[in-house]
């Protein structure tokens, strides 16, 4: 098994399933794999892409179960509990983030971060997270994005950390069915189970209308952070 690779077994462990259940999944397109030698291989990257899928269409309740699982993987850079206000710094964070496009947005967050001292290359990051947004936007229904490259990017950044900008107004961001977009969450991670681990976080704050609204009045980041770190004390 090659280092992008998991065999049923491992991918069993991975997700706290019987190797039979992952193989059935497969089987029935429920899992992204293909079989090499009558063996079902599955490509780590298309299983984290299929973890974050799953995250962003996850109900609460189902949100806490895939955090419960995450919680019990390995990060090289994250402790088990994950708390998203630990991860935000305020020299990092634009509010109000003055963008009315795209890629203003994008490139407008990367610059904070870099001016922050978290970031080595904000024009690397700021592409890598474009390319990722033409394969498949992350703006949700709800009126926020979750902007990140595909993969964890260690070498562009010090240490991992969630920047945030608030738009004074919804913008377009390919958001389903046309919803405008004023959130927006940069989350840079340095490995793969930390990434995974921060967006099922995340998600579930996300989902708390109460925050949001709280996010799109807050004055300055501070407000902001304090906002984020009373709804985890909430959930925690």
């Amino acid at each position: 098994m090659s280092n992008e690779d998991f065999d049923s077994n491992a991918l069993a462990t991975f997700l706290h399933l019987t190797p039979a259940q992952v193989e059935k999944m497969a089987e029935r397109g429920k899992l992204p794999g293909r079989k090499v030698g009558g063996k079902w291989r599955f490509s780590q990257a298309e299983i984290h892409h299929w973890f974050e899928t799953r995250i962003g269409v996850s109900d609460p309740t189902e949100l806490i179960q895939v955090e419960l699982m995450l919680e019990r993987q390995p990060s090289e850079s994250l402790a088990e509990t994950v708390r998203i206000s630990d991860l935000m710094m305020e020299s990092a964070m634009c509010i109000p983030l003055l963008a009315r496009t795209r890629n203003s947005v994008i490139q407008r967050l990367c610059d904070q971060a870099s001016q922050a001292g978290v970031l080595w290359d904000a024009n690397q990051l700021a592409d890598l997270i474009r390319q990722r947004e033409d394969l498949h936007p992350t703006a949700l229904e709800n009126g926020v994005a979750l902007l990140h490259p595909r993969r964890p990017q260690p070498e562009l950044m010090a240490e991992p950390f969630i920047a945030l900008g608030v738009t004074t107004g919804g913008i377009p961001f390919g958001g389903p069915r046309g919803v405008l977009t004023d959130l927006f969450f940069l989350v840079a991670s340095c490995d793969d189970a930390g990434h995974l681990k921060v967006l099922a976080r995340l998600s579930r704050l996300i989902s708390n209308r109460d925050l949001l609204e709280h996010l799109r009045i807050a004055g300055s980041p501070k407000e902001a952070i304090a906002a984020i770190a009373k709804c985890e004390d909430a959930i925690d």
